[in-house]
């Protein structure tokens, strides 16, 4: 990321201590005029609810919820933002079936709340940023044998069940792209991202505002949680390695994903800030172009630890897409920007990051 980068004006970033908030504000902060972040501190994330240590000093952190009118009035009357980073979401797909209400609250009130209190501010920010998902389109597009496409549902408890894992026979994914996919979420989290970039476009749209909407992919790095079970696989597969365990597959070891590095998510972050759309609003794919098995994954993480062989167990996740990748061009040609942090590399960095974390 080019250390040039400038955000400038006043910046409210919602979530803005997690994950993705804190790489973040280490790349941008200090060109802003003013650089508020909101968080709870979920314990969950953030273990005993302490703020993390990475933070730059010129991060204005005030601990409150998205859920409450309270707590974002008395930061959006204050700052008056120019621009919102709207990063806070619950992001648990399993969780998610078992939570729902906690995801509705956080992902769908949260917005709304956030949308009111800019209202009652009599205020308009000129760009929201919103972190959405790959979780919005769901199973994606198919193609059959003979060349034509289908967008499969959900696969249901009893074809799991059944270990039938993919759809139809000889049936291939499409990667995923705004233009060509529609969004068809088949589990709640997925629901309530969709749900926020609904939600926004129509505010933003009726506020002659602009939005950007950048649909992630599976964001794995350095400051990714180590405590939060919900965090993703990669933090996970390398706990387990780093024990000198073999890594369990689910399902037979086939389900693909695309794993982007949180150095070329932030790029992309700081890309969006820099440039607002054109029109109203802009939604783009952000991954890194190239889909992996989670066998191919755990052999990656396993080959650093010199950890045993990952193994195959059959078992499966209720509301977990088959297949999920996406096609990055249209984004590299609206953004200006491209991933460049391979599997390998990627993996190597999260690996020497935890080293300093658990050593």
């Amino acid at each position: 990321m080019a250390s040039s980068s400038q955000a400038g004006g006043r910046v409210l970033v919602t979530g803005g201590a997690g994950f993705i908030g804190t790489t973040l504000a280490r790349e941008l902060a200090d060109s802003a005029e003013q650089w508020v972040v909101l968080d709870n501190l979920h314990p969950q994330v953030h273990p005993g609810s302490e703020p993390p240590k990475d933070l730059p000093d010129s991060v204005d952190l005030r601990i409150g919820d998205v859920t409450s009118a309270d707590d974002l009035d008395a930061v959006v009357a204050e700052l008056r933002p120019d621009t919102v980073v709207h990063l806070a979401a619950e992001t648990g797909t399993a969780q998610s079936l078992a939570e729902s209400t906690r995801h509705g609250m956080v992902n769908v009130v949260g917005t709304t709340q956030l949308l009111d209190a800019l209202t009652r501010a009599g205020h308009v920010p000129s760009h929201f940023v919103l972190t959405s998902s790959r979780a919005v389109y769901g199973e994606g597009v198919w193609r059959n044998g003979d060349g034509t496409l289908f967008q499969p549902g959900l696969r249901t408890h009893a074809q799991l069940e059944a270990g039938k894992w993919d759809h139809g026979d000889g049936a291939a994914h499409v990667p995923n792209t705004v233009a060509g996919t529609h969004p068809n979420p088949i589990n709640v989290y997925g629901a309530t991202k969709l749900a926020q970039e609904q939600i926004l476009s129509a505010w933003t749209g009726s506020h002659d505002t602009r939005l950007s909407v950048l649909r992630l992919q599976n964001v794995y790095g350095p400051r990714q949680s180590l405590s939060n079970p919900y965090t993703g696989i990669v933090s996970l597969f390398s706990r387990l390695a780093r024990e000198g365990q073999s890594i369990p597959l689910y399902e037979d070891g086939d389900i693909t994903r695309d794993f982007v590095y949180i150095d070329d998510v932030v790029s992309a972050l700081v890309a969006a800030i820099a440039f607002k759309p054109a029109d109203h609003i802009r939604t783009v794919d952000v991954g890194s172009g190239v889909r992996t098995t989670i066998g191919d994954l755990a052999r990656e993480i396993a080959r650093y630890h010199s950890a045993p062989e990952p193994h195959v167990t059959g078992q499966y996740r209720d509301g977990d897409v088959r297949h999920a990748s996406c096609d990055v061009e249209t984004t590299l040609r609206q953004l200006d920007w491209q991933p460049r942090v391979s599997l390998r590399d990627g993996v190597a960095g999260l690996q020497e990051w935890i080293a300093t974390q658990l050593d």
